[in-house]
């Protein structure tokens, strides 16, 4: 199996998907006037904005949704396996993943929020739902749906869950076992609990244990403040293959680099906009701001903490494209949360392990519950058409069997199938984003026209020439005529009813 997941893993990673990645993004950025350094005052306002409405959740709430999925053993694990297997010059393209990334993740939550759809008394989205509206194609639609099932049921929450038990291993001495135990039993009561108790998970976990755990980043990369300017040149010099340690491995650097930064920020890979559809906003370009936001915070943050402790410390191994060892800074030891762990223990001896242990559970145990989410929206779209409730009752049984599988499988073979998650939604949702671009960047030169009005922009897609976005229509129009009275804006021109000047 392990051999028949690399392979496939190689089809679907080929330079093609990374180039598209990139090129994607750099488009994006280009068409939206680099909206991801334009707007980060604006970005950081909204952070903060409340629920515009009665049902759906807050921006910070469908923030620390998506950042629940986005925050995850990539930021630690991952960028050990990139930083192993990439040099460390593959922390430069995660960063380079990161900027251009914020471009594809505000496009693609807009989107979300432009084609959302109140399901069951729930605001639901997501790429199926914006490809089936936006491109008018059932079929791609019920493609990327089944594929995203798959993917978040089976192929990823296994290495979310394998991180953990890696870590408490080394950490705790508990086996496998007992932590696939009660991983799996924590997972049961929190979805039964449905949307409002995994965001309320996350709104308090995310939050706190990215903070704590950048505070200790930034106290270790605070000691070794003198080796700073000799890290960032190892950095700079690895990403373009040059030096003694990355010469001649630029395309490992890059390939790593844009791999590990898509499973980490999960920009353009279709993730975001399950979470950010879900947020009661006036305006789609609200929560794709937000979302764009959330990029920066899971990579130049969090990786960037785990990437300079790691090679500040020298608590890592390094293979060439030749099979041999570079750098063995722990020998015998696989790429994985060790390498963080034991790049604490150096500076803080006997915290790195422990720490860690409890970081990774509480960054992966959010992660799980995003890509519950995830799974859980898209069988609800489904579900529009099967009318099979049950469906969804198989779907949590094999999500939970396959996060405890996970746990006690090799972390080889549970990364491989994680790849393949991610790299086929990732196909699938650049060709749709790259196709339906237009909406979203209607949706930020109309929220930027009111905004420069001095108005809290409402959004109304018969005027831009959208159609199909069937939640703002309808009912939703008659909400958006209560609201506009309320901020005195006068519905047919945008202008401010109180100050027509």
């Amino acid at each position: 199996m392990e051999k028949f997941v690399d392979i496939l893993n190689g089809y679907i990673w080929s330079p093609v998907l990374v180039g598209l990645c990139l090129v994607g993004g750099l488009l994006f950025s280009i068409r939206t006037r680099f909206v991801q350094l334009r707007m980060i005052p604006e970005m950081w306002r909204l952070l903060f904005q409340k629920r515009e409405g009665e049902i759906g959740l807050s921006s910070f709430q469908a923030l620390s949704l998506t950042l629940a999925g986005r925050v995850g053993t990539g930021n630690i694990a991952g960028v050990a396996t990139a930083i192993a297997f990439g040099g460390p010059g593959a922390l430069f393209w995660m960063w380079v993943m990161a900027f251009l990334g914020a471009s594809s993740a505000f496009v693609e939550s807009t989107l979300g929020q432009i084609f959302k759809e109140q399901i069951e008394g729930q605001y639901r989205g997501g790429p199926a739902f914006y490809i089936e509206r936006g491109l008018n194609s059932k079929f791609f639609a019920w493609v990327f749906a089944l594929v995203t099932i798959a993917a978040s049921v089976f192929f990823c929450p296994g290495v979310q869950s394998n991180s953990i038990a890696l870590a408490w291993q080394n950490a705790f001495d508990i086996q496998p076992e007992i932590t696939a135990a009660i991983v799996g039993s924590l997972l049961t009561f929190v979805i039964i609990g449905g949307l409002r108790r995994i965001a309320n998970v996350a709104t308090v976990v995310v939050p706190f244990m990215a903070q704590a755990y950048v505070v200790v980043a930034l106290i270790i990369v605070g000691i070794n403040y003198e080796q700073i300017p000799a890290t960032l040149e190892l950095i700079v010099s690895s990403a373009f293959g040059a030096g003694p340690l990355a010469g001649g491995m630029i395309g490992q650097a890059v390939a790593w680099g844009v791999k590990r930064g898509i499973y980490s920020n999960e920009a353009g890979q279709g993730t975001g906009p399950h979470a950010s559809s879900a947020a009661a906003v006036s305006h789609p370009a609200k929560q794709g701001l937000v979302q764009a936001f959330s990029v920066y915070i899971d990579t130049l943050f969090v990786c960037s903490a785990t990437g300079f402790m790691i090679l500040m410390t020298g608590a890592y191994n390094m293979v060439g494209p030749d099979g041999l060892m570079r750098h063995e800074g722990l020998p015998g030891e696989i790429a994985g949360p060790v390498y963080t762990q034991e790049a604490i223990n150096q500076i803080m001896p006997g915290w790195g392990s422990p720490f860690i242990g409890v970081a990774i559970f509480f960054f992966a145990f959010t992660t799980i519950l995003g890509y519950y989410y995830m799974a859980e929206t898209n069988v609800a779209y489904l579900n529009r058409y099967l009318k099979r409730p049950f469906v969804m009752t198989i779907c949590k049984a094999i999500f939970i069997l396959t996060v405890a599988f996970g746990a006690i499988r090799s972390s080889a073979l549970i990364w491989s199938m994680a790849d393949v998650g991610v790299g086929m939604m990732a196909w699938l949702n650049i060709i749709a984003i790259l196709l339906l671009q237009r909406h979203a960047l209607t949706a930020l030169k109309d929220y930027e026209m009111q905004r420069r009005l001095g108005l809290n922009p409402v959004f109304h897609p018969e005027k831009l020439g959208i159609a199909n976005a069937v939640y703002w229509e309808g009912e939703r129009a008659e909400t958006n005529l209560e609201v506009e009275e309320r901020l005195g804006v006068d519905n047919l021109t945008g202008l401010d009813a109180k100050h027509p000047s």
